[in-house]
């Protein structure tokens, strides 16, 4: 199929170029879009006076009203797309590209290795505060390695293999929808006082759209750790995604960062601190390495860019079969 084909474009376009800093300086990105949306129902329908179940119906219909939404611009697209020939075409791969995050993820992590390297431990501490939601002043260096680890391989069943999927399943109205559930899920999908009830649907609905992803991801994580690390890392990793994914608090996060500890060979998630809060979490991969370094985070990058490039493979063999 055609769509299967401009997906495969996007992929290596995305993994050339990225998300560029000057186009979206002078553009808001989607997602933020996508942000101002949730916020206007959230400041609407989630205020204190409302009742707990109040909040929750709110949310419910919030999230449904928002993916329609989302649903119907990417149907749009897809019907303008046809009819604008080559230049619709590659708008759509452009689109597809926009809402993927290869190169931008690996960026960002390579960016707190740099940081560690120049500037330090307060190097390293700025660094990771842009890709988690942790207190980074809580964070030794090893703490800033595991955590950019930790982000780097959660980040890829979510921000890549999960968009890949819906938009392979459902063209641009799956992506979209795809996209603003999972922002949705990132602004209010939260287990505090303000969000438990209003972003519950948004939650579970979220959890079910990447249980496929994040299985998948598991998959390529421990295939590429075959190729770049050996074949005892690949099968280190199929092991401790299979045996620990359960042990995270997210019924999907725990299978992509398993994998990515089992094939370091590193000690994963565990107790860490949220705005001042410590959350217990057991260990993934418990007898791996506890002391993270640089070369932990260069490591895992290698084998995340493999996963990218089996998942573009992947996606490349669907193609040709497809017209087969």
């Amino acid at each position: 199929m055609i769509h299967l084909l401009f997906l495969l474009a996007a992929l290596i376009l995305d993994r050339l170029v990225g998300d560029p800093p000057w186009l979206w300086q002078r553009f808001p990105h989607p997602v933020v879009v996508f942000g101002k949306g949730i916020d206007f129902f959230e400041t609407r329908l989630n205020r204190p006076t409302f009742t707990a179940i109040g909040r929750r119906l709110n949310g419910v219909v919030s999230i449904l009203v928002l993916l329609a939404l989302a649903a119907l611009g990417g149907a749009a697209l897809s019907h303008l797309a046809p009819a604008l020939g080559l230049f619709g075409a590659v708008c759509e791969i452009v689109v597809v590209a926009v809402f993927l995050a290869q190169k931008s993820l690996g960026d960002h992590v390579l960016a707190v290795a740099d940081g560690l390297r120049i500037g330090g431990l307060s190097g390293g501490r700025q660094a990771v505060a842009m890709i988690v939601g942790r207190d980074p002043n809580t964070l030794d260096t090893s703490g800033v390695c595991r955590a950019a680890i930790e982000s780097l391989s959660e980040n890829f069943a979510d921000g890549v293999v999960a968009p890949v999927f819906w938009y392979a399943v459902a063209g641009l109205p799956g992506l979209l929808a795809y996209k603003m559930l999972n922002t949705a899920d990132s602004m209010i999908g939260h287990k505090n006082d303000r969000f438990v009830d209003f972003g519950w649907a948004s939650a579970r609905l979220d959890d079910l759209a990447n249980w496929p992803a994040a299985r998948l991801s598991a998959g390529l994580i421990a295939l590429a750790a075959s190729i770049r690390l050996g074949a005892s890392a690949g099968r280190c990793s199929f092991s401790a995604a299979l045996r620990d994914s359960g042990l995270h608090r997210s019924p999907n996060s725990g299978w992509p960062e398993a994998a990515m500890a089992g094939a370091l060979d590193l000690q994963l998630a565990g107790p860490r601190i949220y705005g001042g809060v410590r959350v217990s979490e057991p260990m993934m991969h418990a007898g791996g390495r506890n002391d993270a370094t640089l070369v932990d985070i260069h490591r895992g990058v290698s084998v995340f860019y493999a996963a990218g490039s089996l998942l573009t493979a992947l996606i490349g063999l669907l193609a040709l079969l497809s017209y087969g």
